[in-house]
């Protein structure tokens, strides 16, 4: 492709997020039982789900959505029946904490990015979630000095597969959708939203086959360095 930049997601794109996210519940578990909450960890995923599913039914498609700060206070609130913010505050930080502590990179993001910086194309990073969270693992990652741009759904108030996800970099940036890859992990989030501005994509870390047409990368990438060649 005649390609000028590559756009990459962020979790689970740059970095594996399961190890991470159960890293970050059990340093909240053992917070949590610091605190005088008596939980196993069978109680504590049902606490968990419980602040999870009342924040993601008050503000699915938001930003907010992901923050873990917002789960922990619904969970106490619920689980307690009354407000204890500064419980939900050391969760939330001992969550976040040990997330970011076992950040790793996939192999070959450190080669990649520099080799896309080498042939002198533009790199951003466009991600769901809150900006301060995604600029801290950006800075954990330490790859900052490969990007030109970042960009959180919190600064636009709505989420990849949103259009403006994709358009507000473009614009920024003055790219074309035909000059432009994605690279993300969600057939979703990365594929269709891109997709469905004109650009090219290509899926990587995720294994489904079964994907409708509109969600079909034009790539499929085995290891992160393969945007090499696809840009090549």
């Amino acid at each position: 492709m005649d390609a000028r930049a590559v756009f990459f997601d962020l979790d689970d794109t740059l970095y594996p997020y399961p190890p991470c996210n159960e890293a970050g519940k059990r340093a909240a578990l053992e917070t949590a039982r610091d605190l005088g909450y008596e939980f196993d960890r069978e109680e504590f995923d049902a606490f968990y789900r419980a602040g999870r599913r009342a924040t993601k039914h008050e503000l699915s498609g938001t930003a907010s959505s992901h923050e873990r700060f917002l789960y922990f206070k619904r969970a106490v609130d619920e689980h307690a029946g009354t407000h204890r913010a500064g419980d939900a505050r050391a969760l939330g930080e001992a969550y976040w904490s040990a997330f970011v502590d076992a950040m790793e990179p996939f192999d070959g993001v450190d080669e990649t990015l520099a080799g896309l910086r080498e042939a002198d194309l533009t790199v951003a990073v466009v991600s769901n979630l809150t900006t301060r969270v995604q600029l801290t693992k950006l800075d954990a990652l330490e790859i900052g000095e490969y990007l030109d741009h970042v960009l959180t759904s919190q600064e636009l108030v709505r989420e990849k597969p949103s259009a403006g996800m994709f358009t507000n970099p473009m614009a920024r940036l003055d790219l074309r959708p035909g000059e432009v890859l994605m690279v993300g992990n969600d057939p979703v989030n990365d594929v269709e939203g891109a997709n469905a501005v004109g650009m090219e994509t290509a899926l990587f870390n995720c294994d489904q086959t079964d994907l409708e047409d509109h969600r079909q990368p034009d790539h499929r990438l085995d290891s992160l360095s393969d945007v090499l060649e696809v840009v090549a």
